[in-house]
């Protein structure tokens, strides 16, 4: 019963936020045609405003009606924090609940990192206490045994959840792929997170959950015009920007180099151009000739 009430709440958010403003009429027209509804007509008035109530509480967001024209709109909390992501995970999946006739049709992605270790991290993260865990790189062949670390936050990129939090054994932070760990298990005591652990300033100037001690640098890329058009839709880093010409634009960034930043720009193929830095430049046109030389070697 607490799932479809749940559910009712992601669909009225989701429908009022597709919208934008909806009348009581245009939302029950709605109501009637969801899966949700029951066989209901409408949403009736006391228990749309128990509703309206509920997802404050729980969402930190408010429906409010605007009196000139009896139209309902979501107010929206601050873009970026969990809530928000929290909406849209909630939202999908509740279409998706309602899609099962069609389920043949839809292909999904799998994210394997969220679904043995991601609650018990957050249990770690929510009573400051130390995790112990078995770690696999792609770069070893053996796993590190009994790692440590006082988790400060968790990251997800790139349908991966990532943990980062101090190494006890060297005293360093680090950043751990959840779909690396085995053997996970939070430890009986507690440490106390130091006052800067910010998970956005730690990123701030990283492109994904590479950390470096070096210092960000200006980056220029020549993109062609319909690679522009990705970047605009979906930046590489919150630091973009772009300056337009006829048949490419330039984008601006200030970020670290690290090698997944190189590994994005070498993506793209010849869309993308690095312009400088120097370094950034050299880094990429040396793994092209490498990728080269390997073919060359077969031919």
């Amino acid at each position: 019963m607490a799932k479809d009430i749940l559910t009712r709440y992601i669909w009225i958010i989701d429908t009022i936020r597709r919208y934008g403003r909806i009348s009581r009429k245009e939302l029950d027209e709605c109501w009637r045609r969801s899966p949700h509804s029951n066989g209901e007509l409408t949403i009736p008035r006391r228990t749309f405003f128990n509703y309206r109530h509920a997802i404050e509480e729980l969402f930190s967001l408010s429906i409010e009606c605007d009196p000139s024209t009896y139209e309902y709109y979501i107010v929206e909390p601050e873009k970026g924090n969990i809530t928000d992501w929290l909406l849209n995970s909630s939202a999908t999946s509740s279409v998706l609940q309602g899609a099962r006739d069609v389920a043949g049709k839809i292909l999904l992605e799998d994210v394997p990192s969220a679904r043995e270790y991601l609650a018990p991290a957050i249990e770690a993260l929510r009573g400051n206490r130390s995790i112990t865990f078995d770690y696999h790189p792609h770069t070893r062949s053996n796993p590190t045994r009994g790692v440590v670390i006082e988790p400060y936050f968790l990251r997800i990129h790139r349908q991966l959840w990532y943990v980062t939090g101090r190494n006890t054994t060297d005293g360093k932070v680090k950043t751990y792929s959840l779909d690396r760990i085995s053997n996970l298990h939070i430890n009986a005591d507690t440490f106390t997170p130091p006052a800067d652990a910010d998970p956005e300033a730690y990123f701030r100037d990283s492109f994904g959950v590479m950390v470096t001690q070096s210092e960000p640098r200006t980056v220029k890329l020549k993109v062609e015009s319909r690679q522009a058009k990705y970047l605009r839709a979906l930046p590489l880093h919150p630091s973009q920007e772009e300056m337009i010409s006829d048949k490419f634009s330039i984008f601006t960034y200030r970020l670290r180099i690290t090698s997944d930043f190189v590994a994005q720009l070498l993506s793209y193929g010849p869309r993308i151009t690095v312009v400088s830095p120097p370094e950034l430049k050299t880094m990429v046109t040396n793994e092209l000739r490498s990728a080269l030389a390997n073919y060359e070697e077969l031919s």
